[in-house]
């Protein structure tokens, strides 16, 4: 049996990071992960690496080829980069599957060897998978793909279906709308974006609409049938035929094959890993990082998860989830929306003093200069303490001055300040002074 230190099943961020620096403190680590091809994590290699490159590539106009020639080319490169990295550092990179034979004993198996390794910290980073819904026809359909599959097209679909109106389905129908493709979002909720503020919202789908997608709200899928050359979804609401249908219905953890049930490892209710605040489950010294423990499935908030562990095991274990700070989203389309905190409604809920604001980027010098007048910011505070409760940002350059406002709610730093700060001129940023000017 090989001896280790550390054992870290999964090349995922919060995994390779932890893998790297314990190395590079004298521990002997082995990262094992069971393909090449996810080298770095699922982000640098099917999520938001690719598909923010693609929507990158098409948003410049080029053609669906192009685009894609674009987004191998970065794959590839960040993969063989990562590999380098963290075995730069001395980490043993193990390419086989790894499963739990005991709570501390990890079997690895390449082909028809097998080996068994065991380590006093082992930390599982194995992400999550797409969940496929139990649709008649739809695990058999050669037509319908996950978000990976969709990101392995040889052709650009004339005519594409989206199942599911959340964060993916929305990014993926924005992306093929622009490389030409007749896009269909179908989704079960009556709702569109039912958590965000309903006024951006609304923004949203109509800038969409106005783009070419066509949107059903609160439609059940019965059926799917594969034709000779495209699919029909049979649905409540008549049949829809399309060339690819991508299901973009949610993912879950990843933990089939992982041997759980030889260890005294819990999940969750949803599948999960469960974990303290340390991010260690029920067996001391076996940690669930990023995506598998059930968190928000962020690379981000995988690279916090490395962030709680080290702290844990080289520092005195005061950064956990109960200390996390505030966590800002983006979703990707045109233009791009972020949002961090509370909605208004969210708020009122709490029963917490509200105050708001919302500021049409029409208002907004630098929507001039860019000619480009879409979208909306709006703040929520507390007009008594003075504290940001929640912000809502949807316009160019929203994915980064989200962050400016994280920052200010993780440090109290009051809204009035903001409203006062000096900003250079003509920025988006700048706009945060008339937004907090409640």
């Amino acid at each position: 049996m090989l001896m280790y230190d550390v054992i870290v099943i999964g090349f995922g961020k919060a995994g390779k990071t932890l893998a790297a620096k314990l190395s590079s403190q004298g521990k002997k680590v082995a990262l094992i992960e069971k393909s090449k091809s996810m080298y770095g994590g699922t982000c640098i290699n099917i999520a938001c690496i690719p598909t923010k490159t693609l929507i990158v590539a098409a948003e410049k106009g080029l053609d669906f080829e192009q685009a894609m020639s674009e987004k191998n080319a970065v794959t590839t490169r960040l993969n063989g980069k990562n590999y380098a990295t963290i075995a730069g550092t001395g980490v043993d990179i193990i390419d086989a599957t790894a499963r739990f034979v005991s709570n501390k004993v990890i079997e690895i198996q390449a082909g028809e060897e097998k080996e068994e390794l065991t380590a006093e910290t082992i930390i599982i980073n194995t992400g999550a998978v797409p969940t496929i819904l139990p649709i008649p026809g739809l695990a058999e359909s050669k037509f319908a793909v996950d978000s990976t599959g969709i990101q392995r097209l040889e052709n650009l679909p004339k005519r594409l279906g989206v199942l599911g109106g959340g964060p993916i389905g929305l990014e993926f129908a924005h992306l093929y709308n622009t490389l030409g493709s007749k896009v269909t979002v179908l989704d079960a909720s009556e709702t569109f974006l039912p958590r965000i503020e309903p006024s951006i919202a609304a923004l949203a789908k109509g800038y969409l609409e106005e783009d070419g997608i066509q949107f059903l709200q609160g439609i059940h899928t019965q059926e799917i049938k594969d034709g000779e050359d495209s699919l029909t979804l049979v649905t409540d609401k008549g049949a829809f035929e399309f060339d690819v249908l991508l299901y973009a219905t949610g993912r879950k953890p990843n933990t089939a094959g992982l041997g759980l049930e030889n260890t005294d490892i819990q999940v969750t209710d949803r599948g999960a890993i469960q974990v303290n605040r340390h991010l260690e489950t029920n067996v001391p010294g076996v940690f669930a990082v990023g995506d598998v423990n059930g968190g928000p499935q962020f690379t981000y908030m995988s690279l916090d998860d490395f962030r709680i562990v080290f702290n844990y095991l080289t520092g005195d274990g005061s950064y956990n989830l109960e200390t996390r700070g505030n966590y800002a989203t983006t979703l990707f389309i045109d233009p791009p929306l972020a949002q961090v905190g509370l909605t208004e409604q969210e708020a009122r809920d709490k029963g917490l003093p509200v105050a708001v604001k919302e500021l049409p980027v029409a208002a907004m010098p630098r929507g001039h200069v860019n000619a480009d007048l879409r979208g909306a910011f709006k703040a929520v505070v507390n007009p008594e303490t003075k504290e940001i409760l929640g912000a809502t940002l949807f316009g160019e350059a929203a994915g980064e001055l989200i962050n400016l406002i994280t920052m200010a709610m993780d440090n109290k730093i009051p809204y009035t300040y903001i409203a006062k700060q000096i900003f250079t001129h003509p920025t988006m940023a700048e706009n945060l002074n008339d937004l907090f000017a409640i």
